[in-house]
């Protein structure tokens, strides 16, 4: 059984779309301020994605990840289609301690919206 964690990232940008959003990218600010991608989730269950996607907003021409490209997953060249969102909603996930250069190495499990705590509060992802 593998160990599990709980922890909180910024929603930052999804596939499928913004209002019904299939997977979340999620991140963190590094001490410069950059946006650093540290995890996906795992396709949420519908009460989820209404539950987030009534919450997020399109991100602009701005948006730090406007152009970035995500691999599917690790060992594969195969990227996903996404959508930035306005950075500033933050969830809290569940997930196996499985970290490689500040990232979770597989898919998160999505457990609920944080509205308690702001983007700022969180610290940044660990290398």
């Amino acid at each position: 059984m593998r160990a599990r964690t709980g922890a909180e990232a910024i929603v930052a940008s999804v596939t499928g779309p913004v209002a019904a959003p299939s997977t979340l990218l999620l991140g963190r600010y590094d001490k410069a301020g950059r946006l650093r991608f540290i995890a996906r989730t795992a396709p949420l269950a519908a009460p989820a994605r209404r539950e987030v996607g009534c919450l997020l907003q399109p991100g602009g021409a701005q948006h730090p990840w406007q152009h970035r490209r995500f691999s599917e997953g690790w060992g594969t060249r195969e990227t996903l289609a996404t959508g930035p969102v306005v950075s500033d909603i933050v969830i809290e996930f569940a997930a196996d301690t499985a970290v490689d250069e500040g990232r979770y190495r597989h898919p998160v499990c999505y457990l609920r919206v944080r509205d308690d705590i702001t983007s700022e509060q969180l610290p940044p992802p660990q290398p």
